[in-house]
């Protein structure tokens, strides 16, 4: 956890060397003709969404950031964390909603409930006892 309290979860920085390599690449094509400059952005847009996209987890709840926004959703909406075929974190919500955790993964699980202060395997209804 940071100094905050807050667990974040992020992309492999791995993404942020092939943008720089991908605009690097783009550089000739992208300077030969006026029209073909708008293909510069794709990299950079890969590098922000690297950078910026992931799951971010504290005490009162967990904010999910992508490229451009981001989501609050407090720890007494979740009504379970689970995991996907492929292995991806998801959360189901009292209103029947999910929603995927970028950045987090099946194994992940253990750490991300850690971060809401519960303790494991304990639920609201034991802890309200």
């Amino acid at each position: 956890m940071g100094k905050t309290g807050t667990l974040r979860f992020r992309h492999s920085q791995a993404i942020w060397v092939a943008a720089v390599l991908a605009f690097l690449g783009a550089v000739p094509l992208a300077t030969a003709r006026w029209y073909l400059s708008p293909l510069l952005l794709i990299p950079v847009a890969v590098g922000v969404w690297g950078w910026r996209a992931g799951t971010d987890a504290d005490p009162g709840g967990i904010r999910i950031r992508a490229l451009l926004g981001q989501r609050w959703i407090a720890w007494s909406e979740i009504v379970e964390l689970t995991s996907d075929q492929r292995g991806q974190a998801v959360v189901l919500l009292w209103d029947g909603r999910t929603a995927t955790l970028p950045a987090v993964r099946a194994a992940d699980l253990p750490d991300l409930v850690g971060a809401s202060g519960q303790p494991l395997g304990e639920s609201r209804d034991d802890a309200a006892s």
